[in-house]
């Protein structure tokens, strides 16, 4: 018997050729047309795949089962970036999305993500329901069955992105500002995007390399310290874009190639949206997020509500509620007049647009919104553990043996999705086993960088890792 395949937070995610198989694919490709075929009859899929090692094979692999079933395709003949793929599956009014991605892990890897007909992450009770339809095995397809099969369409994904740009973005005036603006696509999917929409401006690792270079491409410091220290250097850029493997998640720098986080990313979002642009409605945050949050949304009379981590989480909210913005500390935000849908081009684009239309720097609106939450800084540990070690510290949390860090006395305990540390003065810590990667997240924020590493550091000596 095969082993039985989980989604995680985000889509099942595998390392190539040891579980992430043609054989694999194959069965969750089955798993889904069972479930479609549950939910209506003729159904539609809309299919790409990223920059990563296998992406076109994997598709094909998938794209079999699908024809094999009867099921309308789809398809990229290029790589997409999984916000493309959203966009696409609502705008052709498919019942399913599908993208060949493992997002921001590590380059052996790859992965299965699936996107509602609305645009968005699957909802989490229609994933579980898909994991219960994956067989043990497949039947023999025939291996020639996309070959000139009219239930195999080509689609122009990209093109359908970028005119949803043009419609949305002034474009014009980020062209015309006097700031210059640099992005690095990670090797990402992200860079079709940024080349075609601003070839003049500063791009960095926007070619095809499954490799990756062997960082991950996820936009956090310290797999971007070359586009920081481009920054720095070459004082060529007022503000640095960065989007993950399948350019759903975001990372900015100013112009000293100081990285900004997504916690100063949302507080930004939030409060152009809602004072220049004089928006309103629900913030929804994932668990990991700042507790800054709440306080710009006590400031502009706005509900805030926090859920476990994986975007799916948010998708429902934004699908039934008037909501302004849903966020992750992973980098994934989505906005209101947009698609329920993570997208690091799209939110990247907001601040450009912000700051080419006040005139203002990066540190400016950083500042702007430092006025109203106060100063702080995050930061966090990805702790490769032994399984036992992992178990032993996340029991410890569970039965409330963490009470101080160092000096430091917990106020509060929250268990939403791992267990989050609260001290005084907005200060904590969050302590969470990583739904998608066999590691233990630490995640920290306090006043100031000296304070959060300081925290970091205890949280080590104190649970022994």
């Amino acid at each position: 018997m095969s082993n039985k395949i989980k989604f995680g937070t985000d889509g099942w995610r595998a390392i190539i050729a040891r579980d992430f198989t043609t054989d694999n694919v194959r069965r969750v490709s089955e798993g889904v047309s069972r479930w479609l075929h549950q939910q209506k009859s003729n159904p539609i899929v809309v299919i790409g795949h990223d920059c990563r090692f296998g992406g076109k094979l994997f598709l094909e692999e998938a794209a079999k089962v699908f024809v094999n079933n009867g099921i309308k395709v789809y398809f990229s003949p290029v790589f997409v970036s999984t916000p493309m793929v959203s966009l696409g599956t609502r705008h052709l009014k498919a019942d399913l999305g599908v993208v060949i991605t493992a997002s921001h892990n590590p380059p052996e890897y790859n992965g299965y993500k699936l996107k509602g007909s609305f645009g968005g992450p699957l909802l989490p009770d229609d994933i579980l329901a898909v994991e219960n339809l994956i067989p043990d095995h497949t039947n023999p397809i025939n291996e020639n069955i996309l070959y000139n099969n009219p239930l195999f369409i080509k689609s122009d994904l990209r093109d359908l992105y970028l005119d949803a740009i043009k419609n949305t973005f002034n474009l014009e005036a980020i062209n015309q500002s006097p700031f210059r603006f640099g992005f690095d696509a990670m090797y990402g999917a992200g860079q079709y995007v940024m080349n075609t929409l601003f070839p003049e401006i500063e791009l960095l690792h926007c070619t095809e390399n499954p490799g990756f270079e062997g960082i991950a491409p996820e936009p956090i410091l310290r797999n971007l310290t070359e586009f920081s220290d481009f920054i720095r250097v070459s004082e060529a850029i007022d503000c640095g874009l960065a989007t993950d493997g399948d350019a759903d998640r975001i990372g900015l720098f100013d112009d000293q190639g100081n990285f900004v986080d997504s916690h100063h990313i949302i507080l930004l979002l939030i409060h152009y949206l809602v004072h220049y642009k004089k928006q309103s409605g629900k913030v929804i945050t994932a668990f990991s997020v700042s507790e800054k949050i709440k306080k710009i949304c006590s400031h502009y009379n706005l509900e805030q509500h926090t859920t476990p981590i994986g975007f799916k989480n948010i998708t429902g909210f934004m699908l039934n509620e008037d909501i302004l913005l849903g966020g992750e500390e992973s980098g994934g935000i989505a906005i209101k007049g947009h698609i329920p849908e993570r997208d690091g081009i799209w939110m990247g684009l907001i601040i450009w647009e912000f700051m080419a239309e006040t005139g203002k720097t990066l540190r400016d609106l950083i500042d702007e919104v430092y006025q109203i939450v106060g100063p702080f800084a995050y930061d966090r540990l990805d702790l490769h553990l032994t399984e036992e070690l992992k178990q032993h510290i996340v029991a410890q949390c569970k039965n409330g043996a963490y009470q101080t860090f160092g000096n430091r006395r917990v106020k509060r305990t929250e268990d939403i999705d791992g267990y989050k540390f609260l001290f005084e003065n907005d200060d904590w810590l969050l302590i969470r086993a990583s739904g998608t990667e066999p590691l233990l997240r630490i995640y920290a924020e306090t006043s100031t960088a000296d304070e959060t590493q300081q925290l970091l550091h205890e949280v080590r000596k104190t649970i022994g890792a």
